[in-house]
């Protein structure tokens, strides 16, 4: 697809202030010439242009696409009114929807996945959207219904305007549309979009000013509220932090943003609440207990434990994995093992996302991943007992903390001791060599790369070494027996005489 002045033609601006119809023209010859792979024109703007991409990739028809219809009319009061952005609505109603009559538009406000919950202005132009399932309860993310202004502000997570056949399929290109997203203020997150959308005839450039200034004033109205309901829980709640009677300890919103904490500062300003349990790993500072309030949380430091467990993870050559957790063997799935190589890799902990990512690749879905984790952590069971300090058994934990997923175990992997071997330039030994490569029968995009890695840095370094009982255990393995280079190595080095050396003499040079 064409980029900004691609193709040698000029790029077709956001802002221009001429016929909205003679744009509208030129927009979609640009629009057919970059689907047909020709040259258009003028090229199409970077955020249009980086938008077709995503949606053609999530397989959006240009020429035939719907969006899904996803809430039905009796669904709908209750998401709306559970919505976070419902308080702020009557904001968006006194900004917006004079303009948007006047102007011939009208106000759609989504949730954060694009499902259209509010639609109000112009009764004209609401009729012609109902023509083209512009209504509510559809979804208007990029992947249902391709380049669309609030589609496109969610993925993008910036304020856009989206005129005519910048839409990428055909049915909208009689449309112009402008959106903003809107961010919870307590996590930060998108949480909603709201957008002007009208004929393309209507089309004016501070509608996108508009439409912005909206956003930041229902930011603005969360944000009042959101300090008001803080105010309320720490005067509720100061009690609870008294009893700890100095011992640190914090009061936290129900997400996990900390309210007060003491002493000040002990604490960064959010702690990721687990979806089970009651422990928070609070890295250098050690371990938190979480005791939920009618409202929030009480989070207060755990007591230092003498020793972490084991982990023994030897998945070298093996397909059959098993774990070892203080020398209990575990059986395990291969997608387990694949996970547990995964968090073994990476000491300080990977989202769900990253681990759906290395897990299945851009197939990858978090949803997935944390059940997974948590059946992996059901099969590798409690940590068993642990003493505080006053000598007294707390109950049992997981290995697996979470946001982010992190091993809380020493761990024992042999696939590690490799890569330190590797990165010390040492070469492990002719044991460990001979086993084979990481979980082999893995089609785990990371496991594939870990694997690949070592792999080809086991094989660099015997033959820089030239090791005979190094050489000789690689060429025990599946991959080595097919390898001419080591055979034809151990056949200069091996002396006569030694068994080993006519078994190598029949392979293939």
């Amino acid at each position: 697809m064409p980029e900004r002045d691609g193709d040698g033609g000029r790029p077709v601006t956001g802002t221009a202030t001429g016929d909205p119809v003679e744009r509208g023209r030129l927009l979609e010859r640009v629009r057919d010439a970059v689907l047909s792979g020709g040259t258009g024109p003028a090229s199409p703007r970077d955020v249009v242009s980086a938008s077709w991409r995503r949606s053609l990739d999530a397989h959006v028809d240009p020429d035939h696409g719907r969006p899904r219809h996803v809430f039905g009319a009796d669904e709908l009061d209750e998401v709306r009114g559970s919505h976070v952005l419902a308080p702020a609505l009557p904001v968006l109603r006194r900004t917006l929807l004079d303009a948007a009559d006047e102007a011939v538009h009208m106000m759609i406000v989504t949730d954060a996945r694009g499902h259209i919950l509010w639609r109000e202005g112009n009764t004209g132009v609401l009729r012609r959207a109902d023509d083209v399932a512009l209504v509510e309860g559809t979804r208007w993310s990029e992947d249902s219904i391709g380049t669309n202004a609030m589609g496109t502000a969610l993925a993008d997570g910036r304020a856009v305007q989206i005129h005519s056949a910048e839409h990428l399929v055909r049915l909208y290109r009689a449309w112009t549309c402008a959106a903003a997203p809107i961010h919870d203020p307590d996590t930060g997150e998108v949480i909603a979009a709201v957008d002007l959308t009208g004929p393309l005839t209507t089309f004016h450039p501070s509608t996108l000013a508009l439409v912005r200034a909206a956003a930041e004033l229902a930011e603005m109205t969360l944000r009042a509220r959101l300090a008001e309901r803080d105010e309320r829980l720490r005067a509720r709640n100061e009690p609870h932090l008294d009893g700890l009677r100095g011992e640190p300890g914090a009061l936290l919103a129900p997400r996990g943003r900390v309210l007060t904490a003491r002493p000040d500062g002990w604490l960064p300003d959010r702690v990721s609440i687990p979806q089970d349990g009651d422990r928070v790993d609070l890295g250098d500072r050690g371990e938190g207990l979480l005791e939920p309030l009618a409202e929030g949380w009480l989070l207060r430091l755990a007591p230092r434990t003498t020793s972490r467990p084991t982990l023994a993870l030897p998945f070298l050559g093996t397909e059959r994995p098993v774990a070892r957790l203080d020398g209990r063997p575990v059986r395990i799935s291969l997608r387990h093992a694949e996970m547990l190589v995964l968090l073994a890799l990476h000491p300080d902990g990977l989202t769900a996302d990253q681990l759906a990512q290395a897990l299945y690749g851009d197939a990858g879905n978090p949803v997935t991943v944390r059940s997974e984790v948590h059946r992996l952590r059901a099969a590798l069971g409690s940590c068993g007992t642990k003493r505080s300090g006053a000598d007294a058994p707390e109950a049992g934990y997981s290995i697996i903390s979470t946001q982010p997923y992190r091993l809380r175990a020493r761990v024992d992997a042999d696939f590690i001791d490799v890569r330190a071997a590797l990165r010390e330039r040492r070469l492990p030994p002719p044991d460990v060599l001979r086993r084979g490569a990481l979980l082999p029968t893995s089609d785990a995009p990371g496991v594939r790369e870990e694997r690949d890695i070592i792999e080809v840095g086991v094989r660099g370094a015997v033959l820089r070494r030239g090791d005979v009982d190094a050489l000789w255990a690689l060429a025990q393995t599946e991959s080595g027996a097919e390898d001419p280079e080591l055979a034809q190595r151990l056949r200069r080095l091996l002396p006569d005489g030694d068994p080993r050396r006519d078994e190598i003499v029949d392979r293939p040079a």
